[in-house]
């Protein structure tokens, strides 16, 4: 199984228990315990459109359009890796980042910040991503905890949005966009216009159930809310890059929202009769998806602890 593929099965595979780690983990210790070395993992590009490209590496998909305007890139996985992205970035005939667009604040998507901010990039994320790196923070995995501590200055960004941010880059429209606080408090979705081709972040996994950050401003409502946003904007023809494994298509997003209503729609129907965590848990609300998206435990647990906020 390939670095990109190991990280969302490993995810998943975490919620198999409702016992939190003692110790939290740092994000490397974490990719290490899934067997992900960053410093031998190895960048993947695929070309999805003329001057579009995303980039496999370890962590999140990174989406890249290079250009006469210069080099943006969505989300910048991690220190050691950023290196061979603009190795690959070169090999596709671009320069310097000029702009990073973290889809969230998580650190298998944001923590190169701390390399490209120093060398110059302009970083961009939603107001509620900005606040979250700076000070310290835990992400609850059920059955482990990442800790992710305060991000030096340089590595904050230094442009923020509330519900969108334009750039004119390249040729194309690109529109960075927030419907709703969904896998976290500060998801972007980023959608080339002209290239038709539109980045998820961590709202939209190919293949897999999503994680809800419940502990931090996540939650089954948003999630299904910010998807009806993109599907808004996108149409048959549209490119869906995820946070994390193959590309995708509008049909799958589609497919993926609907997954989404029925098991928020179960998971709220046994809370409302009273049902504990493990009740819900042996309803299998998820059962006729779990061949197209696997282990659901994580899902149920996040998605079972937002709707408990959400009543209380």
């Amino acid at each position: 199984m390939t670095a990109r593929r190991l990280l969302p099965a490993i995810l998943f595979a975490a919620g198999a228990t409702s016992a939190v780690a003692d110790q939290p983990l740092t994000g490397e210790e974490f990719m290490r315990q899934v067997g992900v070395d960053l410093e031998t993992v190895e960048v993947r590009t695929e070309t999805l459109a003329p001057g579009v490209h995303v980039l496999f590496g370890a962590g999140g998909n990174v989406l890249a359009s290079i250009g006469e305007d210069g080099v943006l890139i969505v989300d910048d996985q991690f220190p050691p890796v950023v290196p061979k992205l603009e190795a690959a970035i070169g090999e596709l005939g671009g320069g310097e980042i000029d702009f990073v667009v973290n889809t969230h604040w998580h650190f298998d998507h944001a923590k190169g910040n701390q390399v490209l901010g120093a060398e110059g990039s302009w970083i961009v994320a939603h107001e509620n991503s900005r606040e979250m790196l700076t000070a310290d923070r835990r992400i609850n995995l059920v059955s482990r905890v990442v800790a992710q501590p305060a991000y030096p200055r340089r590595a904050l960004p230094v442009i923020t949005f509330d519900s969108g941010i334009r750039f004119h880059l390249n040729g194309d429209t690109i529109d960075v966009m927030h419907f709703a606080p969904a896998h976290t408090s500060g998801d972007a979705a980023v959608l080339l216009r002209e290239a038709n081709v539109v980045h998820m972040g961590d709202v939209f996994r190919a293949g897999g159930y999503p994680f809800i950050d419940a502990d931090n401003g996540g939650s089954i409502d948003g999630l299904i809310e910010f998807v009806d946003g993109v599907l808004a904007q996108t149409n048959v023809s549209t490119v869906v890059v995820p946070g994390h494994g193959e590309v995708a298509s509008q049909a799958d997003l589609l497919a993926y929202a609907a997954m989404l209503r029925k098991v928020r729609a179960r998971i709220a129907r046994l809370i409302a009769d009273g049902a504990t965590l493990d009740e819900v848990i042996a309803a299998a609300p998820t059962a006729e998806f779990d061949e197209a998206y696997g282990n659901p435990a994580l899902l149920v647990d996040r998605a079972y602890a937002s709707l408990v906020k959400l009543r209380d």
